[in-house]
């Protein structure tokens, strides 16, 4: 899989594997996704930064990604 999902793939993912379930945004589902949402990181609103980054280094540890991110690790961190 890349990090493009169509919108039936995306419909098809269960809410466990986004980083903002209840919004269904930055899904994770391999470390493809993880990378890009670390990549789209910025564009998320800044009062669901903490959860977002949390989320990501979950995924990030499920999936062997590296996080070296200070934003992300430092938000990850309230």
């Amino acid at each position: 899989m890349n990090d493009v999902l169509n919108t039936e793939e995306r419909r098809d993912l269960p809410e466990s594997v986004f980083g903002l379930p209840e919004r269904r945004e930055y899904p994770m589902p391999d470390a493809a996704h993880v990378r890009a949402a670390e990549a789209y990181f910025r564009y998320c609103p800044e009062d669901l930064k903490p959860k977002l980054a949390k989320a990501i280094l979950r995924f990030a540890r499920e999936y062997g990604v590296d996080v070296e991110s200070p934003t992300i690790l430092s938000y990850a961190e309230e």
